[in-house]
């Protein structure tokens, strides 16, 4: 079985040198899954048609879940004529899915791997979008900020718990990294028996402290600094119960401040309560059906 799936179209004769580039950087990628430890099913996902296109589009999956979260919205980008590239985060997609390898992942890797991710996706595309969800969220506003990309779609973003206050969020970010690693199951009924088989049942308490680190850093560059991508969106679900909704629409506050008109806000009404994975089929398949061709239309744009 190939580590990539990958679709390929006609052949150019032209060379393209970013879009050589682009293939020698996602090599890399590949060669990390590679490692005997990261199942088949929890690899990087590239959906290629064998040219630079007009756009590509990186996609970020989230937390304790594998770049298969994304399968169905990447093919049906793919399907719309873009290069789609679908990373693997670090320290996710072992084929262990009690693996204890999250409590080691950190703020400095997940900003590596966007930045060596982003990379590939620009030799795939002559423009670039990014798009992720909760984790992948946090990650791609984060690009939003720093990175000249044509457009940004933040899906319910991590940037805080819903029911942390804003300001407890980094004093809680140093207590749990002060303290032992602790795992918690998504589901205690369940445990190991929740789907998908592609991803962890178990989140990490210094998984949470670093991604809060991050969330936080990005917060205070959008309060003094202006965005660097040109259109910024951020998806947000108003029955989430998981991430800060308050702190998603303060960091809209701020992008728009800086940058007005450039802004937009999009609230998935009418979906079940309490339900947070929107994207993953099998969790909530009947709520991912749904917001599927929403969210392929939000991210093309």
């Amino acid at each position: 079985m190939p580590f990539c799936l990958r679709t390929i179209g006609p052949l150019t004769f032209m060379t393209d040198a970013a879009y050589e580039d682009a293939q020698l950087r996602l090599e890399r990628f590949l060669e990390r899954d590679r490692n005997a430890q990261v199942g088949e099913a929890g690899r990087t996902l590239t959906f290629d048609h064998g040219r630079r296109t007009e756009r590509a589009i990186l996609l970020f999956h989230g937390l304790s879940a594998s770049p298969r979260q994304f399968l169905a919205i990447a093919e049906s980008l793919h399907a719309r004529g873009h290069n789609v590239f679908v990373p693997r985060l670090p320290r996710h997609g072992y084929a262990n899915r009690l693996s204890e390898a999250l409590a080691l992942m950190n703020a400095q890797q997940l900003q590596a791997c966007a930045a060596d991710a982003l990379a590939v996706a620009r030799g795939l595309g002559r423009s670039v979008t990014v798009a992720g969800f909760s984790l992948g969220g946090l990650l791609t506003a984060y690009v939003g900020q720093r990175e000249p990309v044509d457009r940004v779609v933040a899906i319910s973003p991590f940037l805080g718990i819903s029911v942390i206050p804003d300001l407890l969020h980094v004093p809680l970010a140093r207590w749990l990294l002060r303290r032992p690693n602790r795992f918690y199951w998504w589901d205690p009924l369940l445990r190991d028996r929740q789907m998908p088989e592609h991803g962890y049942p178990r989140f990490a308490s210094h998984a949470i402290g670093h991604s809060l680190t991050l969330a936080h850093e990005m917060m205070e560059l959008a309060r003094t600094q202006t965005p660097h991508a040109a259109k910024l969106v951020l998806v947000v679900n108003p029955r989430d119960s998981t991430v800060n909704r308050r702190a998603i629409a303060q960091l809209a506050k701020r992008w728009s401040a800086h940058k007005p008109g450039a802004v937009r806000i999009t609230r998935l009404h009418g979906l079940p309560p309490f339900v947070h994975d929107i994207i993953e089929p099998k969790r909530h398949p009947r709520v991912a059906q749904r917001v599927l061709p929403v969210l392929v239309e939000l991210i093309e744009g």
